[in-house]
């Protein structure tokens, strides 16, 4: 009989779950020893596992560690992010576009988005032992249905195709949904559709989002205006764009707030504590200073004791920021490594505390009103409120911003040039190009901070190329042979 330190595994993944936590810092140390069925008779320990469900997010392969981080990735396989040649060479082979499956930069977040799901379904499953009842219980299992519909689409936008990437797109093969606890399950498939698993996805926000009774006071955990949040962006890509408005309106309805000027500074650099702002933000991974092996800012640089960056923001981007632009001083800082200038992305460096210690935004309501002036524009129902939308961000953005007036083509270019702008380094770059079945093109610069330097040995991405679809781990396959390997890997 397994004790309180129960090993299970998923489609070649091995992981351990412990039913004490720390409820500010999402531990899970163990400090009783025994059985599980036993520790679930405890009301308190639904809430302790659950937030070990949200520690999951804070793993290898999720958004902590150098390599394979979720932090960087989406950003250092696109246009918004050059090698530096005085760096370590981590994230070099994605960066490359030299995806294989036995490569932990682009095969991690399988693991480790399944280890957290893992433990919503661990949650799930004693739901119905009656230690919890009424509201408390359907809270729980909407907190647990939410955050395992999060991990499953990070899954899916990865590893699949995206709805809007080609027109039967929505056909081809999807991922392993998993909705219930099952350590020992080898024989799991990718036996659903892309449309099916956004069907599944979309399903457990809506319970979530009718069930879960926590305000938004404690960012670190799912909410209602960070469920509808989240059901503005899987219903952007899923290319419905009147539930994307119509559950971004809700979100912003409940959270208006974008993040005002005054505070867009202080939500980057502050390390967490109890004064933190977290004005605009929805839904963060709570890292506490006591956590300073979560240095989630490593990915991009070290104090050494200058700073040394791997990645540095290409020189075309760094240039789009404004000299009146608040993004341009929260998210970069021009420095000398090794007798070299660069631009240095800091945006995660954090002020004060622990370097790199800071909370992972997983969803900020900057994005939401950027999904829902997107949505505007392309359903054509009102254009008029897309540009109402895109003008209350760069209001709040811009020291001396004058309203735009574009309509058109060119207003959806100010709304993608915006969001590209506002949610550099937020994992966004690679699943829009992805989304919209654009090419990775980059700038050719070089990697100093006036574009001379090294340039990317790789420039271009394809829209057709396999790539776009990252490769199934081969420790997965060898494991359980019934799931299987994307295209060209």
């Amino acid at each position: 009989m397994k004790k309180n330190i129960i090993k299970i595994s998923l489609a070649a993944l091995t992981i351990f779950v412990t039913l004490t936590s720390c409820e500010r810092n999402l531990d899970q140390i163990s400090s009783i020893n025994e059985d599980q069925d036993q520790s679930m008779t405890r009301a308190e320990s639904f809430r302790q596992a659950m937030d070990g469900a949200y520690t999951a997010f804070k793993g290898s392969g999720y958004y902590n560690g150098d390599s394979g981080s979720q932090l960087i990735m989406g950003d250092l396989t696109t246009d918004n992010l050059i090698r530096t040649a005085s760096g370590r060479n981590t994230n070099f082979a994605a960066s490359n576009f030299e995806f294989s499956s036995d490569n932990s930069q682009t095969t991690g977040l399988y693991s480790a988005a399944y280890m957290a799901i893992s433990r919503t379904n661990f949650v799930l499953k004693y739901l119905g032992n009656g230690v919890l009842s009424g509201t408390e219980k359907t809270n729980m299992e909407a907190e647990a249905r939410g955050l395992r519909a999060i991990a499953h689409f990070d899954l899916v936008r990865a590893y699949s195709q995206i709805p809007t990437q080609s027109p039967n797109a929505k056909n081809t093969i999807g991922i392993y949904y998993s909705e219930t606890y099952a350590p020992l399950n080898n024989t799991a498939s990718r036996n659903l559709t892309v449309d099916q698993v956004y069907d599944k996805i979309i399903a457990d926000l809506l319970f979530a989002a009718d069930n879960i009774t926590q305000n938004d006071a404690d960012k670190g955990r799912l909410s209602k205006a960070s469920i509808y949040g989240l059901l503005s962006r899987v219903n952007l890509y899923k290319g419905d764009y009147a539930n994307t408005i119509k559950y971004g309106e809700l979100a912003l309805g409940i959270a208006p707030s974008i993040t005002v000027m005054d505070n867009f500074t202080r939500i980057w650099k502050e390390n967490e504590g109890l004064s933190r702002i977290t004005d605009g933000v929805l839904f963060q991974l709570s890292n506490a200073p006591a956590e300073s092996n979560n240095t989630v800012g490593a990915a991009y640089n070290q104090a050494v004791p200058s700073l040394r960056s791997e990645f540095v923001v290409d020189y075309d981007l760094y240039t789009a920021y404004g000299a009146d632009d608040i993004r341009k001083s929260a998210y970069f800082t021009t420095g000398i490594y090794s007798k070299e200038k660069y631009n240095h992305v800091t945006k995660y460096a954090g002020n004060g505390g622990p370097s790199n210690v800071v909370p992972i935004k997983y969803l900020r309501a900057a994005e939401v009103l950027l999904n829902v002036a997107e949505a505007y524009y392309r359903s054509g129902t009102n254009p008029a409120q897309a540009l109402a939308l895109l003008n209350k961000l760069r209001a709040e953005r811009y020291s001396s911003f004058t309203p735009g007036t574009e309509s058109g083509q060119d207003l959806l270019d100010a709304i993608l040039k915006e969001r590209r702008l506002e949610l550099a380094f937020e994992n966004d770059r690679w699943y829009t190009l992805k989304r919209l079945a654009l090419p990775v093109q980059r700038s050719g610069k070089g990697d100093l901070f006036d574009g001379t330097g090294t340039p990317a040995v790789a420039q271009v991405l394809k829209v057709g190329s396999a790539k776009w679809q990252w490769p199934i781990p081969i420790t997965a396959i060898q494991a359980n042979p019934n799931i299987l390997q994307n295209d060209e890997y």
